[in-house]
């Protein structure tokens, strides 16, 4: 690694928090009183502390800043805190940088309260070696000190690289004659990174964990949903991919058959019930085909970029619904697959599995039903025995999820799986 300690502010540079802290400064100016300043105003209150904004922008005095603080964490405490989301890649820079064993600690006028309570809601606590924040009610945070408080004893400052998106995050650095990187895809003003003698500006997050890694971005996470039509999986991908983006990672939403323009023509072929009476061979080798399409343009680019793709279906789906349902048997399924995969296998699966008569309830209130799902009942009881043999064979990457409950509760065990996953 080019440097041994990497400190990084938070607000503006980890994680983008302005929608918490605009509307909590709005909520204290409204109960006190005063008028609500532009957007252009609030934004200056991400990052620097608190009371030398409420100073500056409101004229107030020391007490009226200190109570002004008070009112703006009535709200902030309990709900702006958490109104945020970790910019992209930031996860996978920190966890890269600490598999390399370099040392990582955020440095932030932020209460050290608050940036322990959001990096353990982010899930990226594990990744930090030590947190420099401010007392509650501490509002002359020097940002030098900070600096210095977040590297361990001993540690030469001309080995530390520092990564932060204001002027103060800069030049606190070059005083201590840190390497200085500016984001500038937060909160800086035109120019303002450059000017206070930053040596490298990124106007992307993406860009500025390329050069922090030196292009050696981590392969992606591979996460596929499974399960019989009407099980709720296009409910829960849609949850999972904001959970993910609002914790900073890149996702790629695809699916199969489909995911990209051929893939999908194969799909209209596939589903359409035009096609009624295809052979249960031509069914899989078309099946096989739109997968080898996908893996090539989608699936593999976006893992080799270090993105999440969620799919919905993949190899499984061939195993239950062509091996069992078909009755093809899963040699066969697997062997016409080989070409199409490789060894790509996905790194978590969500199996959802409902009762087929709270399925078909689904599936009645939906779109119109594809040539797959008129099938008759006997061939969804081997789908879902197919499902179980895919379970029994990879306990460790399936993992069976009770879908018949409520969106919230499913979901809640779909943020589990894949919360554990991301840290291992």
């Amino acid at each position: 690694m080019k440097y041994r300690y990497y400190l990084f502010d938070f607000d503006g540079t980890i994680a983008d928090t302005g929608e918490g802290i605009r509307k909590s400064v709005m909520y204290s100016a409204e109960k006190l009183g005063y008028a609500v300043p532009d957007v252009e105003v609030l934004n200056r209150f991400i990052g620097p502390p608190l009371h030398d904004s409420y100073k500056r922008y409101f004229g107030m005095t020391d007490d009226q800043a200190e109570h002004a603080i008070t009112v703006y964490r009535e709200r902030y405490i309990d709900i702006g805190l958490y109104e945020s989301c970790l910019y992209p890649g930031i996860p996978a820079l920190l966890k890269a940088l600490r598999a390399r064993e370099a040392y990582v600690a955020l440095a932030s006028a932020k209460p050290q309260m608050m940036l322990e309570r959001l990096t353990k809601y982010f899930g990226i606590d594990g990744y930090l070696d030590a947190i420099s924040g401010t007392g509650l009610h501490r509002h002359d945070a020097d940002k030098q000190d900070l600096l210095m408080a977040a590297l361990p004893e001993g540690a030469k400052a001309e080995e530390a690289c520092m990564v932060g998106d204001r002027c103060f995050d800069i030049e606190a650095a070059k005083a201590l004659g840190m390497h200085a990187v500016g984001a500038d895809y937060g909160y800086s003003l035109p120019g303002e990174l450059a000017d206070s003698g930053a040596d490298e500006v990124y106007a992307a997050s993406p860009d500025m964990v390329a050069a922090l890694l030196e292009g050696d971005v981590p392969r992606g996470m591979f996460i596929t949903l499974e399960g019989s039509d009407g099980c709720g999986k296009s409910t829960q991908i849609a949850r999972l991919k904001d959970w993910l983006e609002r914790r900073g990672y890149e996702v790629v939403l695809t699916r199969e058959p489909g995911g990209c323009p051929i893939s999908e023509r194969i799909r209209e072929v596939i589903l359409s019930l035009d096609s009624k009476g295809m052979s249960a061979e031509c069914e899989a080798l078309l099946y096989a085909a739109s997968r080898a399409e996908h893996v090539r343009e989608v699936v593999e680019p976006a893992l080799k970029s270090g993105k999440i793709v969620i799919c919905d279906r993949f190899l499984d789906s061939s195993i239950a619904y062509q091996a069992y349902g078909r009755e093809l048997g899963e040699d066969l399924i697997r062997q016409i697959n080989a070409p199409a995969v490789g060894n790509l296998t996905p790194d978590v699966t969500l199996l959802l599995q409902v009762d087929r008569a709270r399925a078909r309830a689904r599936m009645a209130s939906g779109a119109p039903l594809d040539r797959l799902e008129i099938e008759r009942e006997d061939f969804f009881e081997r789908v879902a025995r197919g499902f179980d043999a895919v379970r029994s064979a990879d306990p460790e990457r399936v993992h069976l999820i009770d879908a018949s409950r409520s969106i919230e509760e499913v979901f809640r065990d779909v943020r589990s799986v894949v919360g554990e996953a991301l840290n291992n």
